[in-house]
């Protein structure tokens, strides 16, 4: 059975089990769309891949849908497909990808009651030297909270340290979105930041076994100011159009650290 602590619901073993096949399921998506990465292809056609595959395993896409308050209309898309200079939530279309593109996939299923969510950030061909540090430097600092998350420890001190790895490259760390608890529900507490200040000293919480949380650094080549890019308000992008990268991963806190519930 679940136990909640201060509104952030801590799994059994049972629910980690089921997590872990929702985000099994992310993973192999993930794997699948990737080979769509390549100059030519549209974000459309890896939208459609993605949407016959959950549905075919029995799962619901998590994003298909989705109501924001400040948006014009419901999420439109099994996966949410961010280009270049788009952050986060952008919408498939049947833009042709170049060579030297990079592309965001944020992908979310619920399987048999329980939800896995990863993203990933795809090189289109050959990308520039620059880009593909902003690549490796958002996923070092996805792999710096795995590495660092244990039972026990302050989320603040594994924010800092993720925030160190980006900034000490000179790439930018996106503030107005942040991970997030993930179990029966997309979006459970606690909010999960990639970057530590004052203003954020009261929502900081010591990590415990059984928390279930999707770490999801977002990084820019310049500045981490961002807006929406029109004026349905779903497309997030950097307000200086430098580009951006995304990797998430679902993660459990077990008694020694922490499990990749949507590895490969």
């Amino acid at each position: 059975m679940s136990v909640a602590t201060s509104k952030i619901v801590l799994k059994s073993p049972r629910e980690i089990e089921l997590m872990r096949a929702a985000g099994g399921l992310v993973a192999s998506v993930h794997r699948e769309i990737a080979q769509l990465a390549k100059p030519g292809s549209t974000t459309a056609e890896m939208n459609e891949l993605a949407g016959q595959l959950i549905r075919d395993a029995g799962a619901t896409p998590l994003f298909l849908g989705v109501r924001n308050p400040q948006a014009r209309f419901p999420f439109p898309a099994c996966v949410c497909a961010s280009v270049n200079d788009e952050v986060v939530h952008g919408i498939p279309d049947d833009r042709p990808l170049r060579e030297g593109d990079v592309v965001s996939i944020d992908i979310g299923v619920r399987l048999n009651g329980y939800c896995g969510d990863a993203a990933r950030t795809l090189a289109i061909g050959s990308v520039s030297s620059r880009v593909q540090r902003l690549l490796d430097v958002t996923r070092e600092a996805l792999d710096v909270a795995i590495e660092e998350m244990r039972p026990q420890r302050r989320w603040s001190e594994v924010a800092t340290l993720m925030q160190r790895c980006v900034e000490r490259r000179g790439f930018g760390v996106v503030r107005e979105f942040v991970g997030h608890g993930i179990g029966v529900e997309m979006h459970e507490e606690p909010k999960v930041p990639n970057y530590f200040d004052r203003a954020l000293r009261k929502s900081d919480f010591e990590l415990l076994p059984g928390m279930t949380l999707a770490v999801e650094p977002m990084v820019t080549v310049g500045r981490p100011d961002v807006e929406f890019k029109n004026a349905d308000r779903w497309t997030v992008v950097t307000k200086d159009r430098s580009w951006a990268a995304h990797f998430e991963h679902s993660l459990a806190v077990t008694e020694n650290g922490v499990e990749i519930l949507t590895g490969d």
